[in-house]
């Protein structure tokens, strides 16, 4: 799934390097407790809170590998259905960026669901996660 951003890349990755605001445009993440100060370096991780008030799951996401302005990496907790893969690519032309996102839950319950029915699955949240960061980025390069 991918969606073309009015803002360029650097403004986009910042916001996928604030760990703070990933519970501003994550769909289901509900709160974030912590972030690691060196997030988002390889092996950094952001302790978060998914679901909705009081049946919140407490959890964490790992970064499994980044590439400033271009490609980051996470294996996101997701209990007690397990964790996804999560991979955002980002590349940009004309002042825009376009930000590719795939997910596939790799372990749990769910991993048993072949990856075309997890795709279908997991579309609409993804697409409206999509939404809101571009949201953050536009309003974050305005600001500057």
């Amino acid at each position: 799934m991918s969606l073309r951003i009015a803002a360029p890349a650097d403004q986009v990755f910042a916001v996928l390097a604030d760990g703070w605001s990933y519970a501003s445009w994550v769909v289901g993440a509900a709160h974030i407790r912590e972030v690691d100060g060196d997030w988002p370096a390889p092996g950094s991780r952001m302790h978060h809170s998914i679901g909705p008030w009081p049946l919140q799951v407490k959890d964490t996401t790992r970064v499994r590998a980044v590439e400033d302005r271009r490609a980051l990496e996470l294996d996101a907790g997701l209990w007690p259905l397990g964790q996804a893969h999560i991979r955002f690519e980002l590349s940009e032309s004309g002042g825009a960026t376009t930000v590719r996102m795939s997910e596939e839950v790799s372990k749990g319950p769910l991993s048993l669901l072949p990856a075309p029915v997890q795709a279908v699955m997991l579309a609409p949240r993804n697409r409206e996660s999509l939404h809101r960061l571009a949201d953050l980025a536009v309003r974050r390069e305005a600001k500057q």
